[in-house]
């Protein structure tokens, strides 16, 4: 193992989605990572399903695989005595521990913000629920598609106001996940000068408010309420899904420049009337769209791209994932890895999204470990244990 963190361990309570994805990242960068578990059953994505895969005796989530890469898995029940003195050495030898109960079931277990740093004065603890920890709806369970609904993302999201739309990935929990290693990660930084740990707390409601963007400021600072509208960028034109002759691209006229390089290739007068400027473009959206479809009308894709690339205005087709996964450009970031799974042998998964100095691989480790069995690692983690113990 090598990496940033290291030396660090964490111990990761969570589970479904937003902890475990804070954990992979920490494990990402090199950290140890045990994943306390249930026993019989484990995380509940490793029951999220379909696609299953492997053996029809011992079928793997997808879904589990995606979230639980450099971790190791022992299992504990924490409502036994065996449970929680386990959990109490894992504490005292920890550096992290991240939870994503609801508010006040750590409390209930035994293990209070007091009594964790009691046993280990210098653990971080990653606190992440679904609407906070406190305030009035302190206490609600959270789940993506509420906090995404609540949060106002989905008013945000879709072809128009009265069709909101989830995004299509769980990205509350994985936005929480990210916020949360954020401050784990700084919280470890700062104990590097105290010596002391502290509670780093998050949840969906945040980590969705915390990316409206200009969306909130649209509505903080002008007092306008932000809509979905679909594929256009509210606030540049023209930015968004566009037609041709054989499919759909999309292009990105971030500047005055840009629209003027794009409008004089494609025979539009880059300064006719509600053109001129942005502000102009956007508030005659329908019209400039409308000529730029036209003009796309009759080239195909390929040949709109190479275009576009010569002017300099960026542009892209819409990929599905298949041709995400099998495009060279994506496997030369190290954005696939190849791991040895216990159970299905040799597959591949997607990487972590880093990528430190010029190393080929991606994440600060060179081997990434498999998402592991449910209690794969309960004899050896409990080994590692006792030697802490001895010391």
């Amino acid at each position: 193992m090598s990496g940033p963190l290291d030396g660090t361990t964490v111990i990761d309570l969570s589970r479904a989605l937003a902890g475990p994805h804070a954990g992979m990242m920490l494990g990402d960068m090199g950290a140890r990572v045990i994943k306390v578990e249930t026993p019989g059953t484990g995380d509940d994505t490793r029951g999220w399903g379909p696609p299953f895969v492997g053996p029809d005796d011992e079928p793997i989530s997808t879904y589990f695989l995606s979230c639980n890469r450099n971790k190791e898995s022992v299992t504990l029940d924490l409502k036994s005595d065996d449970g929680r003195e386990t959990l109490t050495r894992l504490v005292r030898h920890g550096d992290v521990l991240i939870e994503n109960f609801r508010p006040g079931v750590l409390d209930r277990l035994g293990f209070t913000v007091e009594r964790l740093h009691e046993v280990n004065p210098g653990l971080v603890v990653l606190s992440i629920s679904g609407f906070g920890h406190d305030g009035p709806q302190g206490g609600r369970a959270g789940y993506d598609q509420i906090a995404q609904g609540e949060a106002g993302l989905m008013s945000l999201t879709g072809p128009s106001p009265d069709q909101p739309t989830r995004v299509g990935v769980p990205i509350g929990d994985l936005l929480a996940g990210m916020y949360g290693a954020y401050g784990v990660v700084a919280a470890l930084h700062e104990r590097n000068r105290t010596g002391k740990g502290r509670v780093v707390r998050t949840s969906l409601l945040a980590a969705i408010v915390g990316v409206h963007a200009f969306q909130g400021t649209r509505y903080t600072v002008a007092g306008e309420v932000g809509h979905a509208q679909g594929n256009h960028h509210p606030s540049i034109t023209p930015y968004g899904l566009f037609d041709c002759k054989d499919g759909k691209l999309q292009i990105a006229c971030g500047s005055e420049g840009l629209w003027v390089k794009l409008a004089t290739a494609f025979g539009i007068d880059p300064a006719a009337p509600g053109m001129a400027t942005n502000r102009e473009r956007v508030a005659h959206r329908d019209e400039v769209n409308a000529a730029v479809n036209a003009a796309f009308a009759d080239r195909t894709l390929a040949e709109l791209l190479v275009t576009l690339d010569e002017i300099g205005v960026p542009a892209g087709e819409v990929r599905t994932l298949d041709r995400v996964y099998d495009w060279d450009q994506t496997r030369s970031q190290g954005l696939v890895l190849d791991i040895d799974h216990p159970v299905l042998g040799p597959i591949e998964i997607p990487g972590p999204p880093i990528r430190l100095d010029d190393n080929a691989y991606a994440g600060g480790r060179p081997d990434h470990l498999p998402p592991p069995a449910l209690g794969q690692h309960n004899e050896s983690v409990r080994a590692w244990l006792d030697e802490q113990d001895a010391r």
